[in-house]
């Protein structure tokens, strides 16, 4: 299957007063490891997203094979950085796999099996298990593309998730729980 990831990365993290982007995490930035996992699984495509300090961020990604799309309408929300992801996409995609850059134990080996998921039920969106909820990283088949676009504000895509309720499908996650949102959170065990 011809699938692309995006990692969301373009906010200025107000609630922990600092880029979450650079949070260090086993001796490297979230960025940086959130990419290096995702670029380490099966996707074809790795997009990354950024807005705010993006020259900064970009630093986070050398030598790595991901590439970048600069978001312009950060401050709107999340929901213009999904925008932004979907838009750089090869038009050739059959999907795309939402990440996060602030669940620090993201992993290759959690990536591709949800990607392995979609493949598995073409046309079905797939999503990671946590919390007794679904949530990111989930892969989002084209069929969905218009209503993630769709999306405006603060709003990620927990809401085209829940439209698809009947027909989707979890892969269980528990340390997906922990992302880091303010300082209490840096340091959080599974």
């Amino acid at each position: 299957m011809n699938a692309a990831l995006v990692i969301l990365a373009a906010g200025d993290s107000r609630r922990l007063g600092s880029p979450k982007q650079l949070v260090q995490f086993h001796g490297e930035t979230l960025l940086r490891h959130t990419a290096r996992e995702a670029c380490g699984a099966a996707a074809a495509d790795v997009v990354v997203v950024l807005g705010f300090e993006a020259a900064r961020m970009r630093g986070e990604l050398r030598g790595l094979r991901a590439r970048t799309a600069e978001n312009a309408l950060w401050r709107e929300g999340i929901a213009s950085s999904i925008r932004a992801g979907v838009a750089a996409l090869d038009p050739a995609a059959e999907g795309v796999l939402i990440c996060v850059c602030d669940q620090p134990h993201i992993s290759s080996a959690h990536v591709d099996a949800l990607l392995a998921a979609a493949e598995a039920a073409p046309g079905r969106a797939v999503a990671s298990m946590y919390g007794g909820a679904p949530g990111v990283p989930a892969f989002f088949p084209r069929a969905l593309f218009d209503d993630l676009t769709a999306l405006r504000g603060d709003a990620g895509a927990k809401r085209v998730l829940a439209s698809q309720h009947e027909k989707l499908i979890t892969v269980p996650w528990p340390a997906g729980a922990v992302d880091i949102d303010n300082a209490e959170d840096i340091g959080t065990p599974v």
